[in-house]
Order: C-alpha cells, then sequence, then structure tokens
C-alpha cells in the first residue's frame, strides 16, 4: 500500500514538472515574441534590405548579363560587346581592340560588372522596399522601370559622358557604335525587372519562436 502511494506522488511530481515546463516555454514563447513584435514595428529595417539588394543584385547582374551575352552572339556580334565596352573605362580604347583577347581582363571585367549590380541592388531594393512594398508585381515592375531609366540616365549621361573623356581620352561608353544607347537601356531594365520580380526573396519576416503543443 505504502508502494502505490510513493508511485503515485511520484507520477504526479512528473505531471507537475512536465506542466511547469510546458507553461515557462509559453512564457518564454510570449515574452520573447512581444520582444520581437515591439523591436520589428520600430520602423523601416535599414540594414536588412539594404544587404538583402546586395545580395539580389547580384543575381539581377547575373541574369541582365546573360541576356546581353545572348543577345549579342544572335546578333552576331562579340558576345562580350558589354563588357568589352565597360573595360574601356579603365583600359581606354584598347578593349575594344578584336586582337584584344586577354581572358583574365575579361573575366575581371564580368566580376566588375557584377559588383557593379550588387551595389546597384542596394538601391533598387531599398526603394521597392520603401514605397512599393504594397504595390503588387505590377506596381514594382513600374517602378523598377523608373529606377532603371534614372539610373541609366545619371551613369551614362550625368556622369561618364564628361568622366571618361577627362581621365582616358575617349567615350566610348556612350558611342551609339560601340554601345546603341538601346542596348544599354534594355540591359539597365532587364536588371530592374529581375529585382522586382525576385523582390521576395529579400523581405523581413520576423522569426516566432514555436512551441510544442501539449
Amino acid at each position: 500500500m505504502k508502494r502505490d502511494t510513493i508511485s503515485a506522488k511520484k507520477a504526479r511530481l512528473a505531471e507537475l514538472q512536465a506542466e511547469s515546463e510546458r507553461l515557462e516555454a509559453e512564457v518564454d514563447a510570449e515574452e520573447f515574441g512581444a520582444s520581437v513584435a515591439s523591436w520589428a514595428t520600430k520602423g523601416y529595417y535599414l540594414t536588412y534590405y539594404a544587404t538583402a539588394g546586395f545580395f539580389l543584385g547580384m543575381v539581377a547582374a547575373l541574369v541582365s548579363l546573360m541576356f546581353n551575352i545572348i543577345g549579342a552572339s544572335v546578333a552576331g556580334k562579340d558576345p562580350l560587346q558589354l563588357i568589352r565596352v565597360y573595360l574601356t573605362f579603365g583600359l581606354g580604347g584598347k578593349a575594344l581592340d578584336p586582337a584584344f583577347d586577354n581572358g583574365l581582363a575579361l573575366a575581371m571585367g564580368c566580376v566588375l560588372y557584377i559588383a557593379t549590380g550588387m551595389l546597384l541592388g542596394i538601391v533598387f531594393h531599398v526603394i521597392l522596399t520603401r514605397y512599393a512594398a504594397g504595390a503588387g508585381l505590377l506596381g514594382r515592375l513600374v517602378w523598377a522601370t523608373g529606377i532603371a531609366v534614372a539610373v541609366w540616365l545619371i551613369n551614362f549621361y550625368g556622369l561618364i559622358a564628361w568622366l571618361q573623356p577627362l581621365l582616358f581620352g575617349g567615350s566610348w561608353i556612350v558611342d551609339n557604335q560601340e554601345l546603341p544607347w538601346w542596348v544599354a537601356l534594355a540591359t539597365h531594365l532587364v536588371f530592374g525587372w529581375t529585382m522586382a520580380m525576385i523582390y521576395p526573396w529579400g523581405l523581413f519576416h520576423p522569426y516566432r519562436l514555436q512551441t510544442e503543443q501539449p
């Protein structure tokens, strides 16, 4: 009889311990969730979206580069004509010479192109998340189009048009014979549209602790 009483007490104690652990887990989850919710609603999470845009910009740059390579190949031109033109900013007209076949330089040009896309990705993603968060895909595409056109105009005709001649003695990047304006614009548009489509990949979702239900 005494042994049965001890067994019953042990069983009851185990139940109470399990109940205590469950209640502690629920309290911790509620306190943690409240702190996360409070922190998450403090304002725009610029650091996260800038970091996410940096990564998404790499993806968009790869897509726009592949678009340009395929388009140039279909048109019967050098697949890396875009990279050659961009390399003129450091190498001058030598980069456009058909005899220039420096694989390392062309590879570095591709890397620099992607790195530039990563930096632009920050600009695109921050603007889209701040001003087009509830616009839907169509709205984001409209915003991305506007940003892409603005970036193209500022970069090509606000900076490069006077900076490249000043530093390297020529203006190959804005020369329509080397890089038609519509090709440069289309490349920027493809980049922007890609950023709009992969936008959900870079959204911030606060972590919520899940507790085991009894």
